[in-house]
């Protein structure tokens, strides 16, 4: 039987024994859940909304960090982002910067970008244009990726979760320690739904090798985004990620009720 089948089939499986289709992260309100829960982590605020002009150099080797999901100057997602920008509204006070962030792209540094590049950043965070950019960007780069991948692999809105968040901080790569290498890690050691497996056991072998990967690098070396939040949700059986939600990251303690 194909993966395709097998995810077919668990989708029948879970209407013929609730009478509804698995939670989907995509939809409006889970959607917004999600942005909360990697604004906790990221941001520090459930109001994921006002970090659009949220930018500093956080020492993680990627230059600037900015937005409502992390763009990095040194990782070329902040630079498709200010081209996108600047071709939806030409001339807008971020466009000069563009051949800097070309120059800096792949890199920690700051040059052509400072005194004024954070500033800037701020102005146009107060643009609706701006505003939908980011939003357009998160969505084509890491969460319609993130979704579709763990739909394929019969994964319900807390495994959907699980991978768009590791995929915002560690990038959709296939390097072991960006998403495609920690999917694959988790593979070697259990079978998502779709291939017959147990969803939970599965999402632990995933939850084990992004924390792996993020004990790897010295700047995500705290794990409480997984072990305080994801694995909380998990051990409660909250495979459709419904609330209420309680979880701690870096410590300080969250909720969303509803």
């Amino acid at each position: 039987m194909s993966l395709t089948a097998l995810a077919s089939s668990a989708l029948a499986l879970t209407l013929s024994l609730t009478g509804q289709a698995p939670a989907d992260l995509t939809d409006p309100h889970k959607k917004d859940i999600a942005m909360r829960l990697v604004s906790s982590a990221e941001n520090s605020s459930l109001d994921w909304k006002a970090q659009y002009g949220y930018i500093e150099d956080i020492k993680d080797d990627r230059g600037y960090t900015a937005g409502i999901i992390g763009f990095c100057s040194g990782t070329g997602d902040m630079l498709e982002l200010v081209e996108l920008y600047t071709a939806r509204k030409p001339g807008n006070v971020l466009a000069r910067y563009l051949p800097a962030l070309r120059k800096v792209n792949g890199t920690a540094s700051h040059k052509g970008l400072d005194p004024h590049f954070t500033r800037d950043w701020k102005t146009a965070a107060k643009d609706p244009v701006f505003q939908r950019a980011q939003n357009d960007e998160r969505d084509r780069v890491y969460f319609n990726p993130a979704v579709e991948q763990a739909k394929k692999d019969g994964l319900r809105a807390l495994g959907q979760f699980a991978y768009y968040d590791a995929m915002v901080m560690h990038g959709p790569g296939g390097d072991r320690l960006s998403f495609g290498g920690i999917r694959k890690s988790a593979l070697a050691k259990a079978r998502p739904p779709a291939q017959g497996g147990n969803e939970t056991t599965y999402l632990n072998a995933f939850l084990d090798a992004r924390k792996a990967a993020m004990k790897a690098e010295e700047a995500h070396e705290d794990t409480s985004r997984v072990d305080t939040a994801q694995r909380v949700f998990l051990k409660k059986g909250n495979l459709d990620l419904d609330p209420p939600l309680t979880w701690k990251v870096y410590g300080d303690s969250y909720t969303i009720k509803k």
